[in-house]
């Protein structure tokens, strides 16, 4: 399989399970990024409490809280056969019953996202470098430009068990915090188990760039974590934009 910027959005998601005394309780989508002290997987915290992050209820029809992740990572055996896959378990929480993630280091718990240090990943593994989009093509971004959420709707996979690209459009100015937090909003049809998918502004074709000038071939854009939308019956999307998400891995320094 070629190496692209096709395949590297499309492998580096990360389809999560999450389970309560074995059982499995819902499906979510994280990614590995590079922090200081190793790789971390960067998922919503609302994903690993098992709770809605505003008002703390628990999101499962059972109430039932996880306490174990299992994390399905690519590329077991090599790049050549990046679409196997092994299947990772790791505890969410010590034998204290505290917390094994970290939270966002100045918003904490306000903050939809955490990073999970990782006991055990693949090799190659796919990862964003702890710069997280710095150096990616400034592909103008506004409102109205298409935007794309790459995870696992209902805990599906596409074929050769990559993830779903799920494609709508920016709606919000992504300058302007939203609800005075690191968010922006996108209109896109998202489901859940796309909760902690990583968001991307991708052009196949070329893209216009910041400063005007048009990129050849195609140019993608890391723009930061899918979290949920802001109502049942909206399509209207949380993202939480690239700064947060480098503030967040930046504070896993040990």
């Amino acid at each position: 399989m070629p190496n692209s910027i096709i395949q590297r959005y499309s492998a580096l998601p990360l389809l999560l399970e999450l389970h309560t005394n074995g059982h499995q309780l819902s499906t979510a989508t994280g990614f590995v990024a590079e922090a200081p002290a190793g790789p971390v997987l960067v998922t919503c915290r609302h994903v690993v409490t098992g709770r809605d992050n505003n008002s703390g209820k628990p999101l499962a029809a059972s109430a039932g809280i996880p306490d174990e992740i299992v994390i399905r990572h690519n590329g077991s055996d090599g790049p050549q056969n990046i679409s196997q896959v092994v299947s990772v378990r790791q505890a969410l929480l010590d034998t204290d019953g505290k917390p094994l993630w970290v939270e966002h280091p100045t918003l904490g718990r306000r903050a939809d996202l955490v990073a999970l240090s990782l006991r055990q990943t693949s090799r190659p593994v796919v990862l964003l470098p702890s710069t997280l989009g710095v150096g990616d093509p400034p592909i103008v971004c506004v409102p109205s430009e298409p935007v794309s959420v790459v995870g696992f709707p209902f805990g599906k996979s596409g074929p050769g068990q990559f993830a779903i690209w799920a494609t709508g459009f920016i709606a919000s100015e992504m300058s302007i915090s939203y609800d005075g937090l690191p968010v922006f909003l996108i209109d896109c049809r998202s489901r859940p188990g796309q909760s902690g998918a990583p968001v991307v502004a991708y052009r196949a074709t070329g893209a216009v760039t910041e400063d005007g000038n048009v990129t050849t071939g195609t140019a993608s854009r890391f723009l930061g974590v899918y979290s949920g939308r802001i109502h049942p019956e909206s399509d209207i999307g949380m993202v939480w934009n690239v700064a947060a998400v480098q503030e967040l891995v930046a504070g896993c320094a040990s």
